[in-house]
């Protein structure tokens, strides 16, 4: 049937209800692509949103259903990488169910943090949190998402926890397996740079270091370990320190990608060939690691897909609050597959090409 329909200046929700004859509940339904809504209606629906070229306003459509249609993304982290892969995959998620990423930065260590969080909570009223580390280790953010009764996903938390959905992927394999790349070629003296202590990934990726180094009966020479800050500057800083002494590793593996850069700038002014004098491994596969050259072996981390995840699971979460549906995702705790990026910055000992 063709339908004649004069499209006002800003038609709501309720004039696409009228006009196609069905309820607001249904034109929710099929503006946020949601099931239960035969084929049929559906394309009718359509037709009339296009026709009176009617766009939903979030206000309306949380008034429609029991949504804000926000979801919020908490940062605080000093790997400008990490943060933007997140914030990529969590944007393409909510941009494709109908929803709006809100990003904030705040300190980890602000006296006021959990005041702060409650509120953006009742301000924005989010449909869920994403929380990144270390924000997805501080009690203080964590209690005033509860008290709010805002639900909330944890991207790389240390630990699993009942009751608190998270997503993430084992560091503790990624970095054995980084370690065991370099022993099998020949590397027996192997330098590390943590991370910060505040962060989480910091402990497990040395804790995959060293797994791999007493696997093969080597020693970790703690004047080859440095402590740095996630940031280039400390990777350089640690790699003059450790490249300093008399007696040198092989090679060096770095637990991100920024300090690696660091480890290749001291190299590179030391005088000593990559990877011919010192073998150079980096963690997540930030876009740096493949412009710098040689290019930079490292461990890619799926943190765009991590972030697509904890989207999906606070939707479905929304969904089933609305419907009264009972689905467990507090329960659910997923872990990514990462790879291991092999690359020109790592090569065999005191190899010359």
């Amino acid at each position: 049937m063709e339908m004649n329909i004069k499209a006002s200046a800003s038609p709501t929700i309720t004039d696409v209800a009228r006009v196609a004859g069905v309820s607001i509940k249904t034109v929710s339904r099929v503006m946020n692509k949601e099931p239960g809504v035969h084929t049929e209606t559906r394309e009718h629906v359509l037709r009339v949103v296009t026709q009176m070229k009617y766009r939903p306003k979030l206000s309306a459509r949380s008034l429609a259903g029991a949504r804000s249609f926000l979801i919020g993304l908490l940062y605080y982290d000093p790997s400008a990488a990490f943060v933007s892969g997140v914030q990529q995959g969590a944007t393409l998620r909510c941009r494709e169910a109908g929803y709006h990423l809100v990003v904030e930065s705040v300190k980890d260590d602000a006296p006021d943090l959990g005041q702060q969080v409650d509120q953006m909570t009742s301000a924005l009223r989010p449909d869920g949190m994403i929380l990144t580390p270390p924000l997805c280790e501080n009690p203080h953010v964590l209690q005033a998402l509860r008290e709010s009764e805002t639900p909330f996903v944890l991207i790389s938390p240390e630990r699993d926890s009942d009751g608190i959905p998270s997503v993430r992927m084992d560091d503790v394999l990624a970095a054995e397996q980084m370690t065991a790349h370099l022993i099998s070629l020949g590397h027996k003296k192997i330098g590390f740079i943590k991370g910060p202590a505040d962060q989480a990934a910091s402990a497990l990726r040395y804790k995959g270091f060293s797994r791999a180094m007493k696997a093969h009966a080597l020693p970790v020479e703690k004047d080859f370990v440095y402590t740095g800050d996630f940031k280039f500057h400390s990777g350089l800083e640690g790699a003059n320190k450790i490249l300093s002494r008399r007696t040198r590793p092989t090679a060096i593996f770095a637990s991100n990608d920024d300090m690696a850069l660091g480890i290749l700038a001291s190299a590179q002014s030391l005088g000593l060939a990559v990877p011919d004098d010192l073998s150079i491994a980096g963690f997540d596969d930030s876009p740096a690691a493949s412009l710098v050259w040689p290019q930079l072996t490292t461990i890619r981390q799926p943190t765009a897909a991590m972030a697509r995840l904890a989207v999906e699971m606070l939707i479905t979460s929304a969904k089933t609050a609305d419907d009264e549906v009972q689905v467990d995702v507090s329960s659910t705790h997923m872990v990514l597959a990462h790879e291991l990026v092999i690359r020109l910055s790592t090569g065999k000992p005191g190899k010359r090409l």
